[in-house]
């Protein structure tokens, strides 16, 4: 098993498949016109496979498919067949604009779990966020994937004066069908214009929730959780918060993240990145530097102590762009 200098084993692997996508959403991609990877230095469909065999034979069991948007590379549906052939449980990320295109591949080939980012439940704000008009396909790919049988999580990255007015609506959404939703605090990346006091905290949703429906129970969370889980009494679903800012889960991280371009990154607040893509081309060992870079992974939020060490020392301006990480 990938073990860290903490002790944290790694067994879930995060790969983006591309940093393009058919939304525009301001917490991810800088305003200014986004320059996009040229497809040579992407990883091509043999060399994901290749690279996800060698984390396989490590002991990852977990894989998840991110972007920018997975579903835009037109050999998609290849490489989540060839992965899910690995002894791996195979999930997805999706903003769900395309997903109804895709759903019966993905189910053929063992998807269970899927998480799909809804930000807003009202057309205009959709539109302000997104910089396009799809909530309505988004919605319709959400209930086609419960419809589905799939395991259906919905990502809600919250922004102060945007969409904390919609906390206990989005909530609802679990009411009558088993939804979960997970709302997101927001983080700085390069020219996403983060600030603080934009951020809703964990604390903020907890008290929205208990304003609207009462008391609320909290769910057992699993040590490698990214959130922390409630449940609202009569309902079927339940909602989370993923506390990056305000309450990290850094001591249970399992995750390995490789960037589009070939590259691991230990956290997504973290600047240094370990090129393996490189290595593979150049036929080098990249078993050596696998282990280096989870060795070497910091105790928590990319050697961040706290909100103040964020802000002081600029974290949004040593980082990439979320989509050009992967979520």
């Amino acid at each position: 098993m990938l073990t860290d200098q903490y002790g944290r084993t790694h067994n879930y692997l995060r790969i983006s498949l591309t940093d393009k996508c058919n939304l525009r959403c301001t917490y991810c991609m800088p305003k200014e016109d986004m320059v996009f990877s040229p497809k040579e230095k992407l990883m091509s469909a043999s060399e994901i496979q290749t690279l996800a065999t060698h984390f396989v034979a490590t002991g990852v069991n977990k894989i998840r498919l991110t972007g920018g948007e997975p579903l835009v590379r037109k050999d998609f549906d290849e490489i989540f067949k060839n992965l899910s052939e690995l002894p791996v449980s195979m999930h997805l990320t999706t903003n769900g604009v395309t997903l109804h295109k895709h759903l019966d591949h993905l189910i053929k080939h063992g998807l269970k779990d899927i998480n799909i980012s809804l930000d807003t439940l009202q057309k205009s704000k959709f539109e302000a966020i997104t910089r396009r008009d799809n909530l309505n396909i988004v919605m319709q790919n959400i209930q086609l994937a419960l419809s589905a049988g799939l395991n259906v999580k919905v990502n809600t990255v919250l922004l102060k004066n945007t969409n904390e007015d919609e906390i206990t609506r989005l909530i609802e959404l679990g009411k009558e069908q088993e939804l979960h939703i997970r709302f997101i605090e927001f983080m700085p990346f390069m020219a996403n214009e983060w600030e603080y006091e934009k951020t809703i905290l964990k604390a903020d949703v907890i008290r929205f929730a208990e304003e609207k429906f009462g008391q609320i129970e909290k769910l057992n969370t699993h040590k490698n959780s990214t959130s922390n889980n409630f449940k609202v009494k009569g309902f079927k679903g339940d909602f989370g918060v993923i506390s990056t800012i305000s309450d990290p889960f850094c001591g249970g991280c399992n995750r390995i993240r490789l960037t589009a371009d070939g590259k691991i990154k230990n956290c997504l607040f973290s600047s240094s990145e370990f090129d393996l893509l490189t290595k593979l081309r150049n036929n080098e060992d990249v078993k050596s530097i696998i282990e280096e870079a989870i060795y070497s992974k910091k105790k928590s939020r990319g050697g961040m102590s706290d909100q103040i060490d964020i802000i002081e020392n600029g974290a949004l301006h040593k980082n990439r762009s979320m989509i050009a990480i992967g979520g």
